[in-house]
Parts: structure tokens; C-alpha cells; sequence
């Protein structure tokens, strides 16, 4: 006990001084094990066979991670498992050696081919983690292979993985910066992807690599502005920024008109207060000479571009991020007419102090939000008082000054200090309460906190300087706080302040320093500087009673350890005192003293700093920091808009479908083009609106249709007559549509290919009783949800079988299964039919049950292919693509492949996917696509199937699934199928 207890005392003891603390390590071997085998178990444990060893060591490694350990040499153990099947080992690999990769580079470099394997696995976490990892080795001599691995990535099917290639590309810049040409290239093609996971991050690159090449942003601008309301909050902060340079750049200033008529009214009363010394006539020539220029810029109109940008950034005001409300306050407050600032002052009460002062007319109606609570720290105290004193004017400065008169009663002595200031700056600004604030700050005085009053002493003295001589009275009363006040700055601005309005006191200055000068070694260096300044200026201007004072103060002072002071002392005793070795400054020594010293402006340490952007580093720090880009001019004539359009494509500009057809009349170019034809499921409903719009006398469209689409009707009803032959033509291609879609849906319903069997029971384990049972992709009627199961008993023995019924079902949780009539009697050498129900669960886990006639029992089990597991459903082209469009990322798997030299045309494909799976065909419009969907029966997830033929029987896969593991499994069997 005493021993366990003076480990402990030791323990607690050695921590206490700072040592470090002695602890195991609970992904170590023990707490006693050697450096050697530091590590053995989870060695062991990474070469384990079995994946659940390997994922608690990955997890127990990341653990060792987090908390700081050093994990550096297991990466020879944990890179063997980056080819591992499972996908949670594979990612935590991949963070332990995103963690690792820059420190062991040489180890990183040998497994430099599991990487670009990586790049190339199904999963798209995996290939964006290899990718994350590859650009985390900081080696010149895999640049090549970095730029290439990024350019497949920018290519991606992913987003998610297009996303990671824009992240890699600032890391292979900073690397190798001449690889910026090709990097430009990439962060194009970037920044035409329409996906919003891709835009912030493609855009933070385009700002590290290359922000001067504004004519890439040309294009993508109105896509950026659209999409700029689903970014993620990191990427719009981003987005935002960009834009905003981008608008100096290519808009005109919207104020423009305001400075114009500042300019024209400074103009006028230059002119009427002008003497006569210059001529009228001369005068009038002028102004008409300035009056067509100043016409030809007066009217000012926006850009369209320029309000797009305003208005999609405003909803982002009520963004849950401070970040983006600050982005899109900067932007409004650089971009915006002044009209429109305001309503970025409701977003912006509690942190905006910058704005209050440049336009305080914004802020005013909130002026009780910024009132200052108990609850709020202290920062945020001082940032509301800016504000306040900002908003102070005539009107309201009464209730501020009651609101101030509260917070000097806190205990927080820093804002006590803040707020003595900031009425200094009240008094200083608005003349009319500067006497109501000097008397206020005198009752301070007599505080008991000598903080209060030490502030209270440095504000008055600055308030002093304005108007000395009315308040003689306040710096009598203050020459009588040197016996009580300590704080060393309010000590030194009374000595000051008597000092330099010492005739206005002229019998108490030479008592104060008589004073001063017994305690003259005890005092604070900035102390004794103000002594020996009101010294030198008592001497000059009363020297009967204070030279002596003088002398001995100055005697002081050339001893003190001070150099400074020491310094000072020589300097004024040669400047006041008369000798034969003083030059000719001594003349003018009371020039120099007593001269006249401007008052000082009490200011927010917030003005003067619009030069910056509003909300970067610069701007809070009044300073220009590392990688700040300053907020270019306004130009002086708006650049070509025509830069922003797009070229679209010719099919997209139509705004409804019957403008489609209208096209397609007038430009029979497609009608002769089987594989180019349009959606054909909407060629009927499109032909019964057109003969709509002929029997209703083409009634008025909605207001949301273009004027070139009401052109196109108007002509096509002034053509019915000609349009007469190609309608004929149009209503052959309906009919021929028609009949595809039969057909298709009769391939849905009844798939061509045959079903499969397989064996259940084996006549000899059965003892002359045979089972087999196929998928009859048939519903089955009472329950949608189960997938049928179609038996065959066939009965090999002598003797006949009676009973043949299903009992000890085992099933897996959630599945269920509705058994098979009882068979009473299978006589010799005959065959029943029998259908039972299995809800698998989306699963293909196995269905146990026993098999039982009237003498003996066989364990059996049903186990589906995924394929099984759903029923086919039609879906049009377009939902087809519109649904395939909803399940990317994670949710789509692509695979290459050679098609078996017998599976090289259409029919071959279908007839082998659809034996592989339960989907039924989607008509498409190429020949070389083959698409098919179903759901799955009992969760009714979609999937999608599309196989698509190029030359020499290549092939790409894609399957899109709700259910990432059916999706997964899918693929290997029709891989399987149209590769043997």
C-alpha cells in the first residue's frame, strides 16, 4: 500500500515541475515492452488474414494519430493493405498515409504503383484518396506522373473526385511552378463542370494559380452566379471574393452619377464665388464646353451581368455562416448602389464597425442592437462602443452618453478604460456636449478605482487642449490627484498638462514640482521625463522660484540609470541654463517649450483603412498582409459584355417542345436521320397540342415565353397550308414511335431470355427425391415485396412420396417467406410444380429451411443472384437520364471491358444482361447505347444499367443504384456475362 502510494506521490510530484508524464501507450505492445517490438501486435494484426483484425489495428493506428503519437513505422505495414478488398481498411490507409506521405517520402515512393492503381479502383473514395495521397509526396521527380493522375481526375465521372483534382492543383504548383501552363488548362476545363461540389474548390485553385487570367472567368460567370446559392459555405466564401474583383474589373461604378454631381455642385460654387477676375465670357465657353462631356456620362444604366451577380448573392445574407454574410456585406459594400447597401446592415449588426463610420445614415434605425449586454466578452464590448461613438451625432447623443454613463459602472476595467475614451471621441466630434463630457470625466475623478481615474486624467488632458484656458479651475483640481494617483501615464499627463499651461496656474505649478522632485528617484521613467519637462518650463517662465527646483532635479536626473533620462537632462541643462559654452539654440528655448501645440483628434482606430478590402486580414489589421490582391479600380468605359455568352446549342434555346417541332419543320435536316431523332414519347402529345393551338385560333401563350417563340407560331399559322406534307411525314414518325414503344414494353414484360435452374436436392442425397427451382421473374400475388420461387419435385424412387411440405425455416433478420402448398402424394417416376414466396431483404443472403416427406428430412437453402432481387421497369428516355443524373458520385460504378466475340451486337447484349439481371430495356437513341432499369422488389430502389460499344469490342459499364452493395455486386455479374 505505502509503495503504491509513493509511486503515485512520485508520479503527481514529477508532473507538478513540468517534467513529462510517464504513460503507455494503449496501441503499444505494453507498457514494458522494448523499442523493438514497439508495435508487434498491430504488425501482427495488419498482416492478419482477416479483415475485422486489420480494421481495429487501422482504427487503433488513426487513434494514435489524433492524439499526437508518432506512427511512422508502421507504414511499411500499412501500405501493404492499400490493395486491401475491404473498403474501411482501404480508407483509413489512405488517411494514415495522407498523414505520412510528405514525411516518408522514400517509403511512399515505393508503393508509388499502389497509388496509381488506386487512381483507377471503382470506388470513387478510393481514387480521390489516391489522388489526395499522391499530392502529398513533395518530389520533383513524380511531377509527371502528379499531372497526369490530375488531368484523368479532372475527367472523372465523379464529382467528388474532380473536386480532390482541384485541391491537388495548388500542391503540384507550389511544387513545380512551371508546370502553370498546364495546370491553366485543367483549372479551364474545371471550371466549365456544371457540379457545385467542384465549383468552390476549382476557384480557390484558379485564385492560387493564376487570378490575373480574368478572360477564364468570362464564360463561366453567369454559371458561377447561378450555381453560387447550393455551393458549400467554404466554397461560396471563395466564389464571392473572386466575383467581387471580377466585377471592378468589367463593370462600370453604379455611384457614378453621385460623384458627378459633387463634382458639378463644387463646380457651381467655385464659379458664383469666383471675383471678377476672371471673365464671365471666358467662364461660360468653359462650362459649355464641359457640358457634352459631362452629358455623355451622366446616364448611367446596369449592366445586366452586374445586377445578376447582386441579386443571386443576396439570399446568402441569411446564411448561417458568418463568413458568407461578411464575403457577400464586402461585395454589396464594393459593388452595390448606395441605395442598396442597406439591407446588408440588419445581416451585419453585431461585427460590421467599419461600415458605421463610413455610412452611418445605414445604421442608425438599429442603433439600440448595438447596446452593449453583460453577457458579451469583452472584444465584442469594445467593437459595439466604435460603433456607437460612429453613430453619435446631435440627435442622439444624449441617449449614447446615458447608455455610457451605465457601462463606466462595470466591473470590466479594460471597457471601464474603452469607454472613458470613447467619450473623449464623443466630446471631440460633437462641440455642443463638450463641456457636459469634461464635467462628467472631472466627477470620475474622484472614482475610487484608480484605473477609472488615471483614464479619466488622460482623456481630460486631451479634452484640455482644445480650450485651456476656460477650464483653469479642472487642471487646479487635477494638480491635486498627484498625491493620490499611482498609475504612472495619468501622473504623467497632469505634469504635462500643468506644464504647458502653467501661467494659467502660476502658484501651484512650483508646488507640484517641489513635490515631484522629493520623489523623483521612486518614479516611472515616463515620470521623471515629464519632470524634468515641467522643470524646464517653470524655469523659463518663473525662474525666481524654480531654478533651484531646477538645478537639483536636473542634478537628479544625470545620475539616473536611464539613459534616456539621462540624455534629456544634459540636453535641457544646456538649452535653459546660460553659460559661456551654449550655442545659439539657447535663444530660442522658449520657443521651443512653450510654443503652441495643436490639439489632438481623438479617432476610431478604425478610420482610414477603405483602402483595403472590406473583411480580409489587411483591413482588421490596418496593414498590408501576405497574399492580400487589392480591389482593382472601377473602370473608366465598361469593357465588351459580349465576352459572358455562351454559345448554346441550337435545341436548347427553344422554350418548349412544340418550338422544337416548329424547327424541325422548318429544317427537315433530322427527319431523314434515324439515330438523331428527338424524345420520341413526347412526338403524340406534341402533334394533339398542335392541332390545340389550330382549333382554339392559337390562343395567347404565358407571359414566360420568349417574343422569337411567338414569331415562330405566328409564321407556322400563316404556313399551315405549306406545313401540310411534312405533318403527313411527322405522323408516320408517331405511328413508327408508337410501335417501338410496344415493342420495348413487350420486352419489358416478357424478356426474351430463358430462366435460369438450379438444383436444390440431389436425387442420391435425396434418396431418389430430385428438387430443382428457378426465378420466375413473375409478381407474386399476395405480396409484391417477395421474389418467386418456382419448384420442380421430381420423384426417382420405386416407391411413392406423401407429405412434401417446408418446416424449420431459419431465415436472416427482417426477410420472411410464405412456403409452398403441401404435396400429399408424388407417386414413382412423376413430377409436381410448386411456387413458394421469399422476401430476401435486397440481400442475398441465404434462406435455410428443411425439406420434409412423410419418412425423411433434407436441409436445403435458397441463395438468389443479385440479379433476382428486382423486377423490371419502363422508363423513357429522358427519365431515364434525368434519374441517372440523380444517382452519380458514390451511387454510379463504371467498369471497362472486351465483349466475348459472341456478344457483339445489340440483341447478344440484351439477351445476356437481361438473363444476368431482371431489368427491363429504356429505348435509346444511339445504337451503340443499351440501357436498362428495374427496381429492387422489396425496397423498390432503382438501378441503372447502360452499356455502351466502341470499336474492336471495347465496352464501358455503368451501373447507377441506390444501394451502393447491390450496385456493386451487379456489376461482376454482367461482367461476367458479356465477358465469357
Amino acid at each position: 500500500m505505502s509503495s503504491s502510494s509513493a509511486f503515485n506521490d512520485e508520479k503527481s510530484g514529477s508532473s507538478s515541475v513540468g517534467e513529462p508524464e510517464y504513460g503507455h501507450d494503449p496501441a503499444s505492445g505494453g507498457i514494458f515492452s522494448s523499442d523493438y517490438k514497439r508495435h508487434d501486435d498491430l504488425k501482427e494484426m495488419l498482416d492478419s488474414n482477416k479483415d475485422s483484425l486489420k480494421l481495429e489495428a487501422m482504427k487503433r493506428i488513426v487513434a494514435m494519430i489524433a492524439r499526437g503519437k508518432n506512427a511512422s513505422d508502421l507504414f511499411p505495414a500499412v501500405v501493404k493493405n492499400v490493395a486491401s478488398k475491404n473498403i474501411e481498411v482501404k480508407k483509413l490507409v489512405y488517411v494514415y498515409l495522407v498523414r505520412y506521405a510528405e514525411e516518408q517520402q522514400d517509403l511512399a515512393l515505393l508503393s508509388i504503383s499502389t497509388f496509381q492503381r488506386g487512381l483507377k479502383d471503382p470506388n470513387q473514395l478510393i481514387r480521390a484518396s489516391a489522388l489526395r495521397v499522391l499530392s502529398s509526396i513533395r518530389v520533383t521527380i513524380i511531377v509527371p506522373i502528379m499531372m497526369l493522375a490530375i488531368k484523368e481526375a479532372a475527367s472523372d465521372m465523379s464529382p467528388y473526385v474532380r473536386k480532390t483534382a482541384a485541391h491537388a492543383i495548388p500542391k503540384l504548383y507550389s511544387l513545380d511552378p512551371e508546370q502553370k501552363d498546364q495546370l491553366i488548362e485543367v483549372i479551364e476545363k474545371l471550371l466549365a463542370d456544371k457540379t457545385t461540389l467542384v465549383a468552390g474548390s476549382v476557384v480557390m485553385a484558379f485564385e492560387e494559380v493564376c487570378p490575373e487570367r480574368i478572360d477564364l472567368i468570362h464564360k463561366n460567370y453567369r454559371k458561377l452566379c447561378n450555381l453560387l446559392i447550393d455551393v458549400e459555405e467554404w466554397g461560396q466564401v471563395v466564389i464571392i471574393n473572386m466575383l467581387t474583383r471580377y466585377a471592378r474589373t468589367q463593370f462600370l461604378n453604379p455611384n457614378i452619377n453621385e460623384s458627378l454631381l459633387e463634382e458639378g455642385s463644387s463646380g457651381d460654387k467655385t464659379f458664383y464665388g469666383s471675383d471678377d477676375d476672371e471673365d464671365e465670357d471666358e467662364d461660360e465657353k468653359e462650362k459649355k464646353a464641359e457640358a457634352p462631356a459631362m452629358a455623355k456620362r451622366k446616364p448611367y444604366v446596369m449592366d445586366p451581368d452586374h445586377r445578376l451577380l447582386l441579386r443571386n448573392t443576396k439570399p446568402l445574407l441569411q446564411s448561417r455562416n458568418a463568413a458568407v454574410v461578411m464575403a457577400v456585406a464586402q461585395l454589396y459594400f464594393h459593388l452595390a448602389p448606395k441605395a442598396e447597401v442597406g439591407v446588408i446592415a440588419k445581416a451585419l449588426l453585431e461585427v460590421l464597425h467599419f461600415l458605421s463610420s463610413v455610412s452611418q445614415g445605414m445604421f442608425e434605425p438599429y442603433l439600440k442592437s448595438f447596446y452593449i449586454r453583460s453577457t458579451d466578452p469583452t472584444l465584442i464590448k469594445v467593437l459595439k462602443l466604435e460603433v456607437l461613438t460612429n453613430l453619435a451625432n446631435e440627435t442622439n447623443i444624449s441617449t449614447i452618453l446615458r447608455e455610457f454613463q451605465t457601462y463606466i459602472k462595470s466591473m470590466d476595467k479594460d471597457f471601464v478604460a474603452a469607454t472613458i475614451q470613447a467619450i473623449g471621441r464623443c466630446a471631440t466630434n460633437i462641440g455642443e456636449v463638450r463641456d457636459t463630457c469634461l464635467n462628467g470625466l472631472v466627477q470620475l475623478l474622484s472614482n475610487r478605482d484608480e484605473l477609472v481615474v488615471a483614464e479619466s486624467v488622460v482623456v481630460i488632458k486631451k479634452l484640455l487642449q482644445m480650450q485651456p484656458e476656460k477650464h483653469s479651475d479642472i487642471i487646479k483640481h487635477m494638480a491635486k490627484l498627484t498625491d493620490n494617483i499611482q498609475v504612472p501615464m495619468a501622473r504623467a499627463s497632469i505634469l504635462w498638462l500643468i506644464g504647458e499651461y502653467c501661467e494659467h496656474v502660476p502658484k501651484i505649478a512650483p508646488d507640484v514640482l517641489r513635490n515631484m522632485a522629493k520623489s523623483f528617484t521612486n518614479e516611472e521613467d515616463i515620470v521623471k521625463l515629464q519632470i524634468i519637462n515641467l522643470a524646464a518650463k517653470l524655469y523659463l517662465t518663473n525662474s525666481k522660484q524654480t531654478k533651484l527646483l531646477t538645478q537639483y532635479v536636473l542634478n537628479l536626473a544625470k545620475y539616473d540609470q536611464n539613459y534616456d533620462i539621462r540624455d534629456r537632462a544634459r540636453f535641457i541643462r544646456q538649452l535653459i541654463v546660460p553659460t559661456e559654452k551654449c550655442g545659439a539654440l539657447s535663444k530660442y528655448a522658449k520657443k521651443l517649450f512653450l510654443a503652441l501645440k495643436p490639439a489632438p483628434v481623438l479617432e476610431s482606430p478604425f478610420k482610414d483603412r477603405d483602402h483595403f478590402q472590406l473583411g480580409s486580414l489587411s483591413h482588421l489589421l490596418n496593414a498590408k498582409a501576405g497574399g492580400y490582391q487589392e480591389l482593382p479600380d472601377w473602370p473608366e468605359a465598361a469593357p465588351d459584355p459580349s465576352v459572358r455568352n455562351v454559345e448554346v446549342p441550337e435545341w436548347t434555346k427553344c422554350s418548349s417542345r412544340e418550338k422544337r417541332k416548329e424547327k424541325k419543320v422548318e429544317k427537315p435536316f433530322y427527319s431523314d436521320s434515324e439515330g438523331e431523332s428527338g424524345p420520341t414519347e413526347s412526338a403524340d402529345s406534341d402533334e394533339e397540342r398542335k392541332h390545340e393551338r389550330k382549333n382554339k385560333q392559337r390562343k395567347s401563350d404565358s407571359e414566360s415565353e420568349s417574343d422569337e417563340e411567338e414569331e415562330s407560331e405566328s409564321e407556322s399559322s400563316q404556313s399551315e397550308s405549306e406545313e401540310s406534307e411534312a405533318e403527313v411525314k411527322k405522323k408516320k414518325k408517331v405511328l413508327e414511335a408508337l410501335i417501338i414503344h410496344l415493342v420495348l414494353c413487350l420486352q419489358t414484360i416478357s424478356p426474351s431470355s430463358a430462366l435460369k435452374n438450379y438444383e436444390l436436392l440431389h436425387r442420391i442425397t435425396g434418396e431418389g427425391l430430385s428438387v430443382g427451382y428457378c426465378f420466375s421473374r413473375q409478381p407474386l400475388s399476395p405480396d409484391a415485396n417477395m421474389v418467386a420461387v418456382q419448384m420442380q419435385f421430381t420423384n426417382n424412387a420405386a416407391s411413392d412420396t406423401k407429405n412434401l411440405h417446408m418446416e424449420d425455416v431459419k431465415l436472416q433478420s427482417g426477410m420472411r417467406v410464405k412456403e409452398f402448398p403441401e404435396i400429399e402424394l408424388l407417386p414413382a417416376g412423376e413430377t409436381a410444380t410448386a411456387v413458394m414466396g421469399i422476401d430476401f431483404c435486397d440481400s442475398t443472403q441465404a434462406a435455410n429451411f428443411q425439406l420434409c416427406t412423410h419418412a425423411k428430412k433434407f436441409f436445403v437453402s435458397i441463395q438468389p443472384p443479385v440479379g433476382e432481387l428486382m423486377r423490371p421497369v419502363f422508363l423513357t428516355e429522358n427519365e431515364f437520364k434525368k434519374e441517372q443524373g440523380q444517382l452519380m458520385g458514390m451511387n454510379e460504378i463504371t467498369e471497362k471491358l472486351t465483349l466475348d466475340a459472341k456478344c457483339r451486337n445489340e440483341h447478344a447484349i440484351v439477351q445476356r444482361v437481361t438473363t444476368a439481371a431482371n431489368l427491363g430495356r429504356v429505348p435509346c437513341g444511339s445504337d451503340k447505347e443499351c440501357r436498362f432499369a428495374g427496381r429492387t422488389v422489396t425496397s423498390g430502389s432503382l438501378v441503372l444499367v447502360t452499356v455502351a460499344t466502341k470499336e474492336e469490342g471495347a465496352a464501358q459499364l455503368t451501373v447507377n443504384c441506390e444501394k451502393m452493395l447491390i450496385g456493386t455486386m451487379l456489376v461482376k455479374d454482367v461482367l461476367l456475362a458479356l465477358t465469357q
